[in-house]
């Protein structure tokens, strides 16, 4: 008798310390309460918010596996490399971007990506045939609901500041008016339309007659915009921007199919809410 109660004390503490710091299961599938915790900083939400986005993600794992969805090395390096190309950036310089940026290590900018681009494909797989072309009727209806959200300024006037040091070029922006020989600057004007959109919505976040945050220049070095002017672009017009409207109403459309699809799913699935951070 002895035996056996032993037997279960043990069992019993073996099994505390398989959950010790799980959070939340589903479907056997743990979410930790440093999961959580990281999704928070890394998301900027609460732990309700954080818990969702990571049930979610789960759910989808569970769903890429039943659909056997799968994605290379080499489809995330691939994805890697438009992004640094896009910034004008080599591939070690936008690690670093995204290292200074949100403290992701390459590594787990890897794991985003590989996760992103299998995200892509099961929504793909489920929305296909549940999504049709928006009328042209709904598409004037969506531009007369929307007009703002489509405008956009036609140019940046800026000045570039760069320098092969970084604390060189922040001892600049914290003391515009004080020479620091090493850093370099050249003004342009930078049309909205012949720029990353990476780089335009970097510049659109920073207020007139302010400094960008430093950024790598692409070229082993670092640079910062300073914004001189902004410069109000002409509406075009419904036929300027129909291109974006579909995209927009198809997008809407995905993210309400999959919603409906992820929520029933969630309904159904085994979910073990066990604590959450304090």
């Amino acid at each position: 008798m002895l035996k056996i109660f032993f037997a279960l004390l043990v069992g019993s503490l073996l099994g505390a310390e398989v959950y010790d710091g799980v959070a939340i299961v589903v479907k056997n599938k743990a979410i930790t309460l440093y999961d959580i915790q990281k999704e928070m900083q890394l998301s900027k939400v609460d732990a309700k918010k954080a818990s969702d986005i990571l049930i979610r993600q789960k759910l989808e794992e569970l769903e890429t596996q039943k659909r056997k969805i799968s994605v290379s090395s080499s489809e995330v390096y691939d994805d890697i490399k438009k992004m640094a190309s896009r910034n004008n950036m080599s591939i070690s310089d936008f690690y670093e971007a995204v290292r200074d940026a949100n403290g992701l290590t390459s590594q787990e900018l890897k794991e985003k990506i590989h996760q992103k681009l299998l995200s892509q494909k099961l929504y793909q797989a489920i929305a296909y045939s549940s999504m049709k072309e928006p009328s042209q009727t709904e598409i004037e209806e969506y531009y007369e609901l929307h007009k703002e959200s489509f405008k956009h300024p036609a140019a940046f006037d800026v000045v570039i500041y760069q320098s092969k040091n970084k604390e060189f070029l922040q001892e600049k922006i914290d003391n515009p008016m004080f020479n620091v020989a090493e850093v370099a600057t050249n003004e342009q004007k930078l049309p909205y339309n012949r720029i990353s959109p990476e780089l335009a919505s970097l510049l659109e976040k920073t207020p007139q007659d302010s400094f960008s945050p430093i950024i790598p220049d692409g070229k082993g070095g670092f640079m910062s915009f300073y914004v001189k002017h902004i410069e109000t672009a002409k509406e075009g017009g419904l036929e300027s921007v129909q291109a974006q409207i579909v995209n927009a109403i198809m997008a809407e459309q995905r993210e309400q199919v999959l919603g409906d699809y992820f929520a029933r799913l969630r309904h159904n699935a085994d979910i073990n809410v066990i604590r959450m951070p304090q």
